[in-house]
């Protein structure tokens, strides 16, 4: 099958982040074993998501990762030209929703599959697809934990996120939580009477915006922008009518850290304000979302070199956006971005991505497997 087949089948799967994904998993699996290559998937612990894992070539040496994300965002943004879960060709663009990010990558592999099975590939080339990257990569730390078991530890992981294939080195670390006042409801003429929950989180909000303002002042890496770690309050929902004391407030907080920086560790503030409340007699709950460490690829390491021959193209240091790379690094396997498509257009109504892009990265993996077939690599530094 050609790469545009394969992504036509791949987008037919409304594999929205979060809800079970059986049905594009199994698909994935039959089709690789129709093509002599085994796959194995990996429930994960909420029962109804799995990841999936397969090996091209000789299992017992050291190889390169090819990793994806199975899941994409839900389609409800107004402007869709088209279904956002059918493909639609239109002078060289495919639209979809997760033609970007990142189906079209997934499609770009398994097109190249049965081709760098029939190749003499004395390194390995591992397909690893993870689910609920969108929620925060919840899904692949489960493979990852389990990658000794399956294969020797590899050279490198490329993670084919939108990157106009072009390789990152690097990105930020985030980390997700959310917080739940509860105080005791009544009658707005009654203040004394109840726990206004709403009142109550004002002081962890104006310590969480403090916060913010003090990250913005340093310590600074100059590759990313802006420059600094950083941490917003994205959502907050509380109170039912105004002549109601409300009994409960949430928010949502989010961190972003440069390297070197615990993104969880830069919400330790706002926790701890938040568990004060409890002494004025609230109740709090706070729920880690997601988190995620940072990448940062060193501009002389071996798999910079490799992107950089595969692609022709010179790495960017850094991008503003998160993935699972900082995860296979954390790991112990250097880490690279390169993917067809481009972030701007994820995310939004007619989301698509170019022919040509596709064609870009079958070519890059064909040259990863000659790569892999000569076996002229250099190993990264132990």
């Amino acid at each position: 099958m050609q790469a545009t087949e394969i992504l036509e089948t791949l987008i037919a799967f409304p594999s929205v982040v979060g809800t079970p994904n059986d049905r594009i998993v199994a698909w994935i699996r039959d089709y690789l074993e129709r093509h002599r290559i085994a796959a194995t998937v990996l429930p994960g612990p909420e029962g109804d998501r799995s990841n999936l894992f397969a090996t091209i070539g000789p299992k017992d040496l050291p190889g390169y990762v090819l990793s994806g994300h199975m899941d994409v965002v839900p389609a409800n943004e107004d402007g869709w030209s088209s279904d956002p879960f059918r493909l639609r060709a239109d002078a060289g663009r495919l639209y979809g929703r997760g033609t970007t990010d990142m189906k079209g990558f997934l499609a770009a592999v398994l097109a190249a599959a049965p081709k760098l099975a029939a190749m003499p590939l004395r390194r390995p080339i591992h397909i690893a697809f993870s689910y609920d990257e969108e929620a925060g990569c919840r899904g692949v730390p489960h493979m990852i934990a389990r990658l000794p078991e399956l294969c020797e530890k590899p050279l490198g992981a490329i993670i084919g996120e939108p990157s106009a294939m072009r390789a990152i080195r690097a990105h930020k670390g985030k980390a997700a939580a959310r917080l739940t006042v509860r105080g005791r409801s009544g009658h707005s003429s009654r203040p004394d009477q109840g726990l206004n929950a709403v009142h109550a989180i004002t002081d962890v909000l104006a310590l969480a915006v403090a916060e913010a303002e003090r990250l913005s002042r340093g310590p600074f890496e100059s590759t990313f922008e802006p420059p600094y770690s950083s941490l917003q309050i994205g959502t907050l929902k509380g109170g039912q009518a105004v002549n109601i004391i409300p009994e409960a407030c949430e928010a949502q907080f989010e961190a972003r850290a440069i390297s070197g920086v615990d993104p969880a560790g830069l919400l330790d503030p706002v926790r701890q304000a938040a568990e004060r409340l409890i002494k004025g007699g609230f109740a709090v709950e706070w729920q880690e979302l997601s988190a995620y460490p940072a990448l940062s690829l060193p501009d002389d390491a071996p798999l910079t070199a490799l992107l950089k021959g595969l692609t022709g193209k010179e790495p960017l240091a850094a991008v503003s956006y998160g993935t699972e790379a900082g995860l296979f690094q954390q790991a112990g396997i250097d880490s690279i971005i390169c993917g067809p498509g481009e972030i701007g257009r994820a995310h939004k109504a007619n989301e698509y991505i170019l022919v040509e892009e596709l064609e870009a990265c079958e070519s890059m993996i064909a040259a990863l497997g000659a790569t892999c077939a000569a076996d002229s690599v250099k190993e990264p530094r132990r």
